[in-house]
């Protein structure tokens, strides 16, 4: 491929040998690693789901002419145009391919270049001539060929064709007469044939995987909340048992502004991974771009009346002044209340000690709601929820589902008398755990977006919490 090819950089590759040791992910990107065991299956699926194999036959087929006769390689000027043998060859005009075996397909990567795609098959072969009536054969062939990854001109990954090349095994005769004399020309004919039958094969399979590769980047919509759009942040980095791809991952409002948030101060520990295993790290950095989102857009917030708790959680202020009868001052029992919560900064996320917590500051105002007239305003807390975060992954996403663990609150003022606030947290928590955390959870349901990676369904992965980041490690 010349170096000026529209699409691909001139660079390719420097990438050295990627040990399976822990290592250090210094950007805030999303790191995958695909198993070598991925590639293989996504050639071999192109195989079996495309039409790859029946386009190439096709195209063959439709030249209605065979590879040996007038129009082929033993004809006018041919390979054996003239001589001895040439009368007997003649009963061979109108030989044909008309079936290509499924390939069997191996693969190995090549540490500071790219991939070794070997295809084991059979051709199928015909003739109805003068000689020896129907004639069929079968040849076993290998395809070796050495293709490259780089990165095109979008910024994806892609596998590039550097060199094919096509080994003839043993030929078969189902039926029909072959002279000996002929086994050879046959054999001669195949070798100069099948290369520029079965390469093709090879960068058809590389478009269908090229696709799947370039289906990593993209906008990726958060529901009503915005987007994730993920670009590779360095080269590829390929070694002896999968190829490493760090994605970086740009959160972004409705509006199309960029969420943005402080970069972690040190760089994230990776765990090594296993062989026959694919890995996504999920940094801490795009989970706190997701909350960062959610509150920009005001999700965070809610005003909590009587209509958004059951029975059984009291919201009056008969219910408050068994509590702190002094926040009341000459309120008459009785009255319904309501609770505005307000988050003005961003929740803090931690990943660490195989656990994932939110932490959420807001303001709490409490009002007087009656159900006609202005609601009346008593005091204002400070309050500091902590909820864990239960991480569950599906095909593309990684599902979050908070609880709520403590909630700490301290007067911040009040219209009446000051009082110990601390009196108020059990009351509160009860209240944020039917009505308010149900809401976050309904708001996280969208989940944070794993980038796509020849398809790896990550739904039954293996998930690990490590310092700043979450790791998923699926089987291939």
């Amino acid at each position: 491929v010349p170096a000026t090819m529209p699409g691909l950089w001139s660079l390719l590759l420097l990438w050295g040998l990627a040990a399976p040791c822990w290592g250090l992910l210094e950007t805030v990107g999303t790191l995958a690693r695909i198993d070598k065991d991925e590639l293989s299956k996504a050639i071999q699926n192109s195989l079996v789901g495309g039409p790859i194999l029946q386009n190439v036959l096709g195209t063959v087929t439709a030249t209605n002419q065979g590879l040996l006769g007038s129009g082929g390689l033993l004809g006018g000027g041919g390979l054996l145009s003239h001589g001895g043998v040439f009368s007997v060859v003649e009963g061979l005009s109108g030989l044909k391919i008309e079936e290509l075996t499924l390939p069997q397909v191996s693969l190995k990567l090549l540490p500071g270049f790219g991939v070794q795609v070997s295809l084991h098959t059979k051709v199928g072969l015909h003739s109805s001539g003068p000689l020896g009536g129907l004639l069929q054969l079968a040849a076993e062939v290998n395809v070796s060929s050495r293709v490259a990854l780089g990165v095109s001109a979008r910024g994806t990954p892609i596998l590039i064709l550097k060199r094919c090349s096509t080994l003839l095994g043993h030929i078969s005769v189902f039926s029909g007469l072959l002279p000996a004399p002929l086994f050879g020309v046959v054999e001669q004919t195949l070798f100069k044939v099948l290369p520029g039958l079965l390469c093709p094969v090879v960068d058809s399979v590389l478009g269908v995987v090229n696709e799947l590769l370039g289906a990593v980047l993209g906008l990726v919509p958060l529901g009503a909340l915005g987007s994730v759009e993920f670009s590779l942040a360095t080269l590829p980095l390929i070694s002896n048992q999968y190829i490493e791809l760090d994605i970086n991952p740009i959160v972004k409002s409705v509006a199309g502004d960029v969420i943005d948030f402080p970069k972690p101060r040190s760089p994230i520990k990776v765990p090594p991974k296993d062989d026959h295993t694919s890995q996504v790290l999920v940094p801490l950095y795009l989970f706190s771009t997701v909350f960062g989102l959610l509150q920009a857009n005001g999700a965070l917030n809610i005003d909590i009346t009587s209509e958004l708790v059951p029975s059984n959680v009291p919201l009056t202020t008969t219910d408050l002044a068994a509590l702190v009868p002094e926040a009341l001052g000459k309120l008459p029992p009785g009255k319904l209340l309501l609770l505005s919560l307000r988050v003005t900064q961003a929740p803090t996320v931690t990943l660490q000690n195989k656990k994932a917590m939110v932490s959420i500051a807001a303001d709490i105002h409490v009002l007087s709601y009656p159900p006609k007239g202005t609601p009346e305003a008593l005091f204002k807390l400070n309050g500091v929820m902590t909820l864990n975060a239960h991480l569950a992954p599906s095909a593309t996403r990684l599902h979050l589902a908070l609880s709520l663990e403590r909630l700490r609150v301290t007067l911040a003022s009040s219209f009446a008398h000051t009082f110990d606030a601390s009196r108020l947290e059990e009351w509160l928590s009860s209240v944020v755990r039917v009505a308010y955390v149900p809401k976050l959870n309904v708001d996280l349901d969208v989940g944070i977006p794993l980038p796509k990676v020849l398809n790896v369904n990550f739904a039954n992965a293996a998930l690990e919490i490590i310092e700043n980041a979450v790791v998923l490690t699926v089987a291939s």
